[in-house]
């Protein structure tokens, strides 16, 4: 400030002296002394354009000092430092996937073709496929192999025994029946990172992460997919090459069911009927999948089901399949690996996966990601969990509440139990607490869309970030034009249900690049981490691409803690002066007043226009109103009218850098109990605030 101190009196010097040379000819012995002679009336025109321009020069200076320092120390909004790494799809990352070209009549013909094809024939054409394809998969022969047996059960010897064909035409058989799949060849986005399992052989201040992105093909089919890379200490990435051969798992399906709690989640999917407790009749307590699997069949020979009772019976299938385990080969790397749909419950894809590293009780880490299934007509949430990213287990959530989009577990347990946030009804926040990590029932609501930017739905973009100030929650917000946008919001570490801090603006909003896309004016996050002293934020960019920024947490926390908060510690009632609420639409003025009144311990709300201000206080209560007068949508002036006309009893102090006595005359008039000028004086405004509540 001492630069700025300096080239402000500079330039009052330098004024001076322009107000000296425009004066009359007479007088212009008053020309400054570094001037040579008298000068003419053309020379001293010149002379003042010379001043005009030195002088407007260094008002520039002053003001760009000014403006570095104001914007160093008073920051005008949420700092974003949006890094410049992109994710995009890549139409060459396929899958050899199982086809089956029905009717059953053309998958017999094509089956006894090959079967009737010369041998010589046969093995030239089986070498023609493994030429054009073995070097885009890892081992096209034993995805064939697996393909002729799937397709040999399904036609259960219609073609006769297959058994006894030759290895090469039962691999030309399974070669007709497989097709590649892009997986990525339409979009590549809402990202989440955790930190890898692996976290050797780095330098200091490095952080292995694991991203994962929903990837979506051709017929909008969505999976799972990874990318591996090191964060360094300033929170680049350093993001590892995609592998060229990408994997589909090997299922298992091995689960055992309850028969309680799988009647249950029927009920809960609306598959209520007496078809079912026939099927249920012809089971254990516990049953495997192929013991089901036996008793539906059963119920369909002997039941000759109508076409509601068949619909029931794909829905018992649909969640018995829901249930899988999968394992990668360990010679796969990260990015080679996607989670395809497998089970029928998930048949046109899997959706916003948010992982999360879970600490067990026992210190054992593992984990889990939540993801929404849809097959086309409903959607079933499930839950992924793991200890390596290469073995999965994967099942269906169950529960009354586990019945919508958006769910995300907290990194560890809560008092003994598992705590999960929800979107149960498609527009507010809510927490789930659970013994049981698969069943979820009741729910607190502990979040509304409050702000205009959030107005049509607020939920979680990822699980709960624990810090020692609360569990620190991203949020997304939908406001006008169903334009997506971030925020934040800060709960208490021991009672997740109470909301410390959340931010009035948004924390991160789609620019000109990341507005255009597939679904254009949204930015979209499954899961956030910190790393040093900053939240590292990957999301997507308008459903097509995916990109990552970080937010200093320093900064983030001024703004979502409330004042008398202390560090590691519970806000305490009582311990401020009064709650004011503070209504201004510039956001410098909105910092520099809060600031101030924090220092004077008072706790602080921020509204940025009268309407917010009017939502405000018909949910929250206030001692005292701060406005500003002049302000887009709802002025001060109509606010206070507004309140006056609904008898809402809150003092109103109007701040205003106007300074006419009629404006000044008309807000007093009007009900406000104080005027005060800007620019802000601290020890003024702090002053007449205290004695207006005191009285």
């Amino acid at each position: 400030m001492d630069l700025c101190k300096k080239q402000g009196e500079l330039c009052l010097d330098l004024c001076k002296d322009f107000e000296r040379q425009a004066i009359p000819p007479d007088k212009s012995s008053f020309l400054p002394s570094w001037t040579i002679g008298r000068c003419t009336r053309p020379n001293r025109w010149l002379m003042q354009g010379f001043f005009v321009s030195i002088f407007f020069s260094l008002i520039n200076q002053y003001f760009s000092t000014f403006e570095t320092y104001f914007n160093t120390n008073f920051p005008m909004s949420t700092t974003i430092n949006r890094k410049s790494i992109r994710f995009y799809s890549d139409p060459k990352r396929v899958i050899a996937r199982f086809f089956f070209p029905g009717p059953e009549t053309r998958v017999q013909s094509i089956i006894q073709k090959v079967i009737t094809m010369p041998d010589q024939a046969a093995q030239l054409s089986l070498n023609q496929s493994l030429r054009d394809f073995s070097a885009r998969h890892r081992n096209i022969s034993k995805i064939f192999s697996r393909h002729f047996d799937r397709v040999r059960d399904i036609m259960a010897g219609r073609n006769g025994d297959l058994n006894g064909l030759s290895e090469f035409k039962k691999l030309l058989i399974g070669a007709y029946f497989t097709s590649e799949y892009s997986i990525e060849s339409a979009a590549f986005f809402n990202p989440s990172m955790v930190e890898d399992p692996d976290q050797t052989g780095l330098q200091e201040g490095q952080k292995r992460v694991i991203i994962s992105f929903r990837a979506t093909g051709e017929g909008h089919i969505s999976s799972i997919v990874f990318r591996g890379g090191i964060l360094d200490k300033n929170n680049d990435l350093e993001v590892k090459p995609s592998g060229k051969l990408v994997d589909e798992a090997e299922a298992v399906r091995n689960y055992v069911y309850q028969k309680e709690s799988f009647c249950k989640k029927l009920t809960e999917m609306h598959a209520e009927s007496e078809i079912v407790k026939y099927v249920m009749d012809k089971l254990r307590f516990e049953f495997d999948y192929n013991e089901l699997h036996n008793a539906v069949e059963a119920t369909i020979r002997e039941k000759n089901p109508d076409y509601e009772q068949k619909q029931i019976l794909q829905t018992i299938n649909w969640l018995a399949d829901s249930h899988y385990e999968i394992s990668f080969s360990l010679d796969t790397a990260i990015s080679e690996r996607v989670i395809f749909p497998i089970a029928a419950a998930e048949s046109n894809g899997i959706e916003d996966a948010r992982f999360v590293k879970f600490n067990e009780s026992d210190g054992s880490i593992k984990y889990y990601a939540t993801y929404t299934a849809y097959n086309g007509h409903t959607i079933l949430p499930k839950l992924v969990e793991t200890k390596d990213f290469y073995h999965f287990k994967i099942g269906p959530i169950h529960g009354k509440n586990a019945q919508n989009k958006g769910m995300a577990l907290f990194p560890r347990k809560i008092n003994g139990q598992y705590a999960m946030l929800s979107r149960l009804d498609g527009v507010n926040n809510y927490i789930m607490f659970s013994k049981d990590i698969n069943l979820w029932h009741d729910a607190v609501k502990v979040q509304e869309p409050k702000f205009p930017w959030e107005f049509i739905q607020i939920g979680n973009c990822g699980s709960p970030i624990e810090t020692e100030y609360g569990w620190l929650v991203v949020t997304h917000g939908v406001g006008t034009m169903r334009k997506y946008c971030l925020g934040a919001t800060l709960l208490d570490l021991d009672d997740p249900t109470k909301v410390i801090g959340q931010l009035s603006e948004p924390m991160l909003t789609p620019n000109e690049e990341e507005r255009e896309g597939y679904v254009p004016n949204v930015v979209y996050s499954c899961g956030s981490i910190i790393h040093g002293d900053e939240l590292v934020v990957p999301y997507a960019m308008s459903d097509t691409a995916s990109t990552f920024a970080c937010v200093p947490l320093e900064e983030l926390f001024s703004r979502l803690i409330p004042s008398g908060f202390k560090k590691g510690t519970k806000p305490e009632i009582g311990t401020t002066k009064a709650r004011i609420l503070v209504v201004e639409d510039e956001v410098i003025n909105q910092k520099i007043i809060s600031n101030i009144l924090k220092s004077d311990n008072y706790e602080v709300e921020i509204a940025p226009d009268g309407i917010v201000a009017l939502m405000q206080i018909a949910k929250e209560k206030f001692d005292l109103i701060l406005s500003d007068i002049a302000m887009p949508n709802f002025d001060g002036y109509q606010l206070l009218d507004y309140m006056k006309q609904n008898n809402i009893q809150i003092p109103v102090v109007f701040i205003s850098g106007y300074t006419s006595e009629e404006d000044e005359i008309k807000g007093l008039r009007m009900g406000a109990v104080e005027y005060i000028k800007k620019p802000i004086e601290k020890d003024l405004l702090l002053l007449r605030l205290g004695r207006i509540l005191k009285k």
